[in-house]
């Protein structure tokens, strides 16, 4: 495969999410330039929408308008979050500090993904949840007045970090957070700034000061890191040529996969970074490179924890082998994607192992070959369809569709930037 051009991507998911939720808590109309229109950004819209909140369709290449409020309005009937964990989890932040109860429910796999992280640290606000397992969807969530929070994360998650802020946002209070393994994407804390909140780190704590008021939004949305991640593997892997990935988000704690890749010996540079919002954003040039076998170490995945997938196939077609340490966080995402990333990669002919909460994967130079299995995992999608790439490649990945979750249009661009429409 030769690799020629530019590619975009569409808006970033993370950023998305709580753009939508901030500009929903801000008296007055917004403007969204650039935001994801994919099932799991349509998915906070709709639950924005039954809250009061007027937000125009999210539709490729248009403006979003939102029209917000300080206070948010009861539902009549539950919140259907779909398949997104970054919905579900900071809207129990966000409703925590509101005076109604509200039930949140999603799809069968949203549905088996743990809430008790955010649970537990929101009743310990003032907060009440309700549900038959209190761990899992449908919950339902009885907000009020909230108490300012001092807490350690049991694990480095933004979705948890972000709760818990907008939390403190909605309820005027204080919040101090400390995470265990390394700073998880911060953009929660970038917006917020950018906002005229404080938001201070000092000694490994994160501090919130409720010392604001949200005002509307007038902002262009980067290109999202972790759907270019997958532009960037597959020129790489690619044969020859260059590829340049256009105006996407380069905040340090979003891009440790190309810290790894360059480790692995890749060839990317980033050119013409701006800054928007307090998120620095630039263009990605790729050259296509011989990679070796690196070791992941548990303190870098919080920066690269859903690239894992992509960083796994590459690690496949890489001299040696790599090690992922302590990535156990994989098996309750949308799948247990630890195991699904090992199974599939022994099917397309890899050896790939799990031992514990650690990944090995040996590489080979064998023409990869088989039926990928998703159980509707959108990364497991893409990561696989970037193998299928390679020369001689011969995959079938069972449900190509499940990729509009996050990245509609994947499977365009990477004909595109092989020069195919």
């Amino acid at each position: 495969m030769i690799v020629h051009g530019s590619v975009a991507v569409p808006g970033d998911k993370s950023i998305t999410h709580r753009i939508l939720l901030l500009a929903a808590l801000a008296p007055g109309r917004s403007r969204l330039r650039g935001a994801l229109t994919s099932l799991d950004a349509r998915s906070t819209a709709r639950v924005l929408r039954q809250l009061g909140v007027r937000i125009s369709p999210l539709r490729s290449g248009a403006p979003v308008q939102v029209v917000g409020a300080r206070r948010l309005r009861r539902p009549s009937t539950a919140l259907h979050c779909g398949n997104s964990g970054t919905t579900a989890r900071l809207l129990l932040g966000v409703l925590a500090g509101h005076r109604f109860p509200a039930i949140l429910t999603g799809d069968p796999s949203l549905r088996r993904r743990p809430m008790r992280r955010v649970t537990d640290p929101l009743s310990a606000m003032g907060a009440k949840f309700v549900g038959s397992t209190p761990d899992l969807l449908p919950i339902e969530v009885r907000g009020g007045p909230l108490f300012a929070l001092q807490y350690r994360l049991p694990v480095s998650s933004a979705q948890i970090k972000s709760a818990l802020l907008l939390a403190g946002l909605v309820g005027s209070v204080e919040v101090r957070l400390r995470e265990p393994n390394g700073l998880s994407r911060d953009h929660t804390e970038r917006l917020l700034r950018a906002l005229g909140y404080t938001v201070a780190t000092e000694g490994g704590w994160i501090h919130f000061s409720p010392d604001s008021t949200p005002t509307p939004l007038d902002i262009a949305i980067p290109g999202d890191t972790s759907s270019a991640a997958f532009l960037v593997g597959a020129a790489v892997l690619a044969d020859g040529g260059a590829l340049r990935v256009e105006q996407v988000g380069t905040n340090p704690t979003r891009i440790g996969f190309i810290d790894v890749l360059r480790r692995m010996g890749a060839r990317i540079e980033v050119e013409n970074e701006v800054d928007r919002y307090g998120e620095p954003v630039g263009d990605l040039i790729v050259v296509p490179s011989d990679l070796h076998g690196t070791t992941v170490l548990a303190g870098e995945i919080p920066r690269l924890i859903d690239e894992i997938p992509l960083l796994a196939v590459l690690a496949s077609r890489a001299k040696g082998t790599t090690t992922f340490r302590d990535v156990g966080e994989l098996r309750v995402k949308e799948s247990d994607r630890l195991a699904l990333i090992a199974a599939n990669l022994r099917t397309v002919g890899v050896r790939a192992e799990v031992n514990g909460a650690d990944l090995f994967v040996e590489g080979c130079d064998r023409p990869p070959r088989g039926r990928v299995v998703t159980e509707g995992d959108h990364r497991i999608a893409m990561a696989f369809g970037v193998l299928g790439t390679t020369r001689r490649a011969k995959i079938q990945v069972d449900n190509p569709s499940c990729s509009d979750v996050s990245f509609p249009g994947f499977w365009y661009a990477l004909q595109r930037m092989r020069g195919r429409k």
